[in-house]
């Protein structure tokens, strides 16, 4: 069976927060286990003290933005040695720019612009979620990068 994967949502609205978390579920990606933050230093908090293997980042929010964000847990991750988690921008921000900025620059995994359905989820999302199961399934995120995820032919192909 496979596990849960923790996901961290970050959106100043709580509303939002729901929307996204309700979406992710009714999309059936994966069984998802949900830990909130209302911005991004809150979630850059969250992050540094428990294990995400995916998180659903808003582009504009007080104290961090979603953009800086996402630099800041890259930067983390790379100083630990840390597995990549994926990183989605779940933004209205949808000018070619922006995109770029968050998925060149910064180093997010997926962009999806607000407002979205459930099957722009499905479409969209099916790599990163299927990388933060592998993660889920290896035991989570925080050992140490290129750490073995398990044995065998399947393990060496996908670890």
């Amino acid at each position: 069976m496979a596990a849960k994967v923790r996901a961290l949502v970050v959106d100043d609205s709580g509303v939002m927060r729901k929307m996204v978390m309700r979406s992710l579920t009714q999309a059936e990606l994966a069984d998802f286990e949900f830990t909130e933050a209302a911005d991004g230093a809150e979630a850059f908090e969250k992050f540094k003290t428990e294990a995400f293997e995916i998180a659903f980042i808003d582009w504009n929010m007080p104290n961090m933005t979603g953009v800086d964000l996402v630099r800041e847990i890259r930067r983390y991750e790379k100083e630990n040695g840390f597995e990549r988690i994926p990183l989605v921008m779940v933004t209205s921000e949808k000018t070619m720019g922006k995109m770029q900025e968050a998925l060149d620059e910064a180093g997010a995994d997926a962009y999806i612009a607000k407002p979205f359905t459930v099957d722009d989820l499905r479409a969209k999302l099916q790599k990163p979620v299927a990388r933060a199961q592998q993660l889920a399934d290896a035991g989570g995120a925080r050992k140490p990068a290129g750490a073995k995820s398990g044995g065998g032919f399947f393990g060496r192909l996908f670890g």
